[in-house]
């Protein structure tokens, strides 16, 4: 009777774990895991309390100071590089996610294809820049880049200012996965 208290309290406190590290890296409506819009950057510390947060300052030509903040696991791992706008409290802009555990909502991220995106969300707008096809969603804050070099030959070239999802191939790797809160 004991061992099986023992036992059922060990599976509640795994399951408990194993439900609340899952949620640590759901990318949903203003929130990338842990992080929520509404933090400041003051916050971070109290956020990532686990983890490792560098922060670099670069002087631009022009003389502003631009900073990112890298996020770290404790095991040295990159989560993401968040930058910060210029308000006189500053929130978080723009998220860079580099570990393959951040995923929507609907489970997609760096380890998916364009397939996932386009079977999975519903898409706003497909961007084309120099080297890269931007993929922006309806339905959530995340977006997409895939390489020019996924497509096919006649659209990796050139100044292709129109690409649909129809000409993008289903294979087509994530590049990178990016959230926006401008």
């Amino acid at each position: 009777m004991i061992k099986q208290s023992i036992f059922a309290a060990c599976l509640s406190a795994l399951l408990f774990i194993q439900c609340n590290s899952n949620s640590d890296f759901v990318i949903a409506k203003d929130q990338v895991g842990k992080l929520l819009k509404s933090n400041s950057i003051d916050e971070l510390e109290t956020v990532f309390a686990g983890d490792s947060i560098v922060r670099d300052t670069a002087m631009t030509q022009i003389g502003t100071a631009v900073k990112k903040i890298n996020i770290y696991e404790k095991g040295g791992k990159h989560l993401m590089a968040l930058t910060p706008n210029m308000d006189s409290i500053p929130k978080i802009d723009i998220i860079r996610i580099y570990d393959p555990r951040y995923v929507t909502e609907k489970g997609v991220g760096l380890n998916s294809t364009f397939k996932d995106i386009k079977d999975k969300h519903t898409i706003k707008k497909i961007v084309a820049v120099l080297n890269n096809v931007v993929i922006f969603l309806k339905d959530s804050d995340a977006y997409f880049t895939i390489a020019k070099s996924e497509l096919p030959a006649n659209l990796q070239y050139g100044n292709n200012t129109t690409i649909e999802a129809v000409q993008i191939p289903d294979r087509a790797k994530i590049k990178y996965m990016m959230v926006g809160w401008e």
